[in-house]
């Protein structure tokens, strides 16, 4: 699959999720890894006092990176011949861990599948603000896989 493909692949996958554009969450390849951002919006912000990122809005973003490179990986997984590639897994349990305040900044995510299967996935995925090595949450998902496209 040429750089090209890859890359119209990538955008009709994000387009199949328009909550992803309402939140502004953009992704990034670079070869077969994907990194997620989210541009600092201050509709994102759930404590005007601190002012803080949502939970909601955070808990969202992990979620969608992680729904995302399930799916990117089953499109680098295959020829780009198949053209139910872009069907997404669907979500079984997602849990988020909070671990420091989500500032008024942009955040960054990337997910990691640690389990795949046929019919089913697992992922971790961290997100971070200014340093890759101090998460402000991280998520832990299962997901049901698509299943063959039906012809």
């Amino acid at each position: 699959m040429t750089d090209r493909a890859r890359d119209a692949a990538l955008a009709a996958l994000v387009a199949r999720v328009p909550y992803i554009a309402f939140l502004g969450i953009r992704f990034d390849r670079c070869g077969d890894e994907l990194t997620a951002s989210m541009p600092f919006q201050p509709r994102l912000i759930g404590n005007p006092v601190l002012p803080a990122l949502h939970g909601g809005a955070t808990a969202a973003f992990l979620e969608v990176a992680a729904i995302i490179s399930l799916g990117w990986q089953g499109i680098i997984d295959t020829d780009g011949s198949d053209e139910g590639m872009l069907r997404l897994p669907k979500t079984i349990s997602f849990t988020i861990d909070y671990l420091r305040t989500g500032q008024s900044r942009d955040a960054f995510a990337r997910a990691r599948v640690t389990r795949q299967g046929r019919r089913f996935a697992a992922v971790h995925v961290e997100g971070w603000q200014d340093e890759r090595l101090k998460p402000f949450a991280q998520g832990h998902g299962q997901f049901l896989m698509p299943g063959p496209a039906q012809r």
